[in-house]
C-alpha cells in the first residue's frame, strides 16, 4: 500500500470502520488510511458486511486486516473484539472510536429513550472500548486512543441536537480524564472535533432534519464554512493518523478542531 509507513508494526482497532451507505465515512477512511501507513487493522462495525467491505479495500491494496461484528454499547462484545485482536496480532497499539448516532429534538420533546440511546452509542461505547484496551496498552508501555467528538460539543449546531451535543461534549471530558490518568503510563488520548463534513452518516441524519434536496443542503452547509466548502472523511482520517502516530508523541489530552475555520468565525 502507498504511504510513509508511519504506523509500521502497529495494531489498530478502528471502531465504526464500516459505512452506512456508499462513499467514505470517517471510520472507513481511517481504517484504510491506517493500513496505508503500515498498521494491521481490526475493523469493527455493528454491520459485519460493512466491516468486511472495508477490509476488502485494505487487502486489495496489500494491507492486512480482520473484520469483527460488535455492538460497542455491550461490554462483552467489545471484550470479544479485543481478545480476537490479541489472539490474531498479539498487541493493541491504537484505538480509534468513530461510532455515533443522533436523534434530533428540542430538550422538552426528546424522549428519555432517545437521550439514553444517543448517550450509550456516542459516549458509553468510548468508555467501554477504552476500558477494554487500556490494561494492554499500559502493559506494552505505549498506546494511542483517538476519539471522534464534534464541533457541536462547543458550538450550537443550528439544529436542536441536545443529546448529540451533550454526548460529544462529554467525549472531550472523558478523553481528557483518561489522558491525564495514563500520561505517565505511555498512553496518549486525544479528541478530534469535525465540523461540517460530507459523509454517508451526515446525509442519513440530515434527511430527517431537512426537507430539501441534497444540493440545497450542501449549498447551505458550505455557506456556513469560512473556506466555502465542507470537509470529508479523509480530513478526519489524516488527523487521526497524525494523532495515532509518533509525530504526536508529546500531544495528549487535547482537541483537534477540523472545521474549515468555523471556530474563528462569528457567523
Amino acid at each position: 500500500m502507498q504511504g510513509n509507513k508511519r504506523l509500521e508494526g502497529r495494531v489498530a482497532i478502528v471502531i465504526g470502520a464500516g459505512s452506512i451507505g456508499p462513499g467514505w465515512g470517517n471510520g472507513k477512511a481511517t481504517a484504510v488510511r491506517f493500513a496505508q501507513e503500515g498498521a494491521r487493522v481490526v475493523a469493527v462495525d455493528v454491520n459485519l458486511d460493512a466491516a468486511q467491505e472495508t477490509c476488502a479495500l485494505i487487502e486489495a491494496a496489500g494491507g492486512e486486516s480482520i473484520a469483527c461484528k460488535a455492538d460497542v454499547t455491550q461490554a462483552d462484545q467489545i471484550q470479544a473484539v479485543v481478545d480476537r485482536c490479541l489472539e490474531t496480532y498479539g498487541a493493541v497499539d491504537i484505538l480509534q472510536n468513530n461510532v455515533g448516532t443522533n436523534i434530533a429534538g428540542p430538550t422538552v420533546e426528546l424522549s428519555e429513550e432517545g437521550w439514553h440511546r444517543v448517550m450509550d452509542v456516542n459516549l458509553t461505547s468510548m468508555f467501554l472500548t477504552s476500558k477494554a484496551v487500556l490494561p494492554h496498552m499500559e502493559r506494552q508501555g505505549r498506546g494511542a486512543i483517538v476519539n471522534i467528538s464534534s464541533v457541536a460539543a462547543i458550538r450550537y449546531a443550528r439544529i436542536p441536537y441536545v443529546a448529540y451535543a451533550s454526548s460529544k461534549a462529554a467525549v472531550i471530558a472523558l478523553s481528557r480524564t483518561i489522558a491525564l490518568e495514563y500520561a505517565k503510563r505511555g498512553v496518549r488520548v486525544n479528541t478530534i472535533l469535525p465540523g461540517l463534513l460530507k459523509t454517508p452518516m451526515v446525509y442519513a441524519t440530515l434527511s430527517d432534519a431537512y426537507s430539501k434536496s441534497v444540493e440545497e443542503i450542501d449549498a447551505e452547509r458550505a455557506a456556513q464554512v469560512p473556506m466555502g466548502r465542507m470537509g470529508d472523511a479523509w480530513d478526519v482520517a489524516n488527523a487521526a493518523l497524525f494523532l495515532a502516530s509518533d509525530e504526536a508523541k508529546f500531544i495528549t489530552g487535547t482537541e483537534l478542531i477540523i472545521d474549515g475555520g468555523m471556530q474563528g468565525s462569528t457567523g
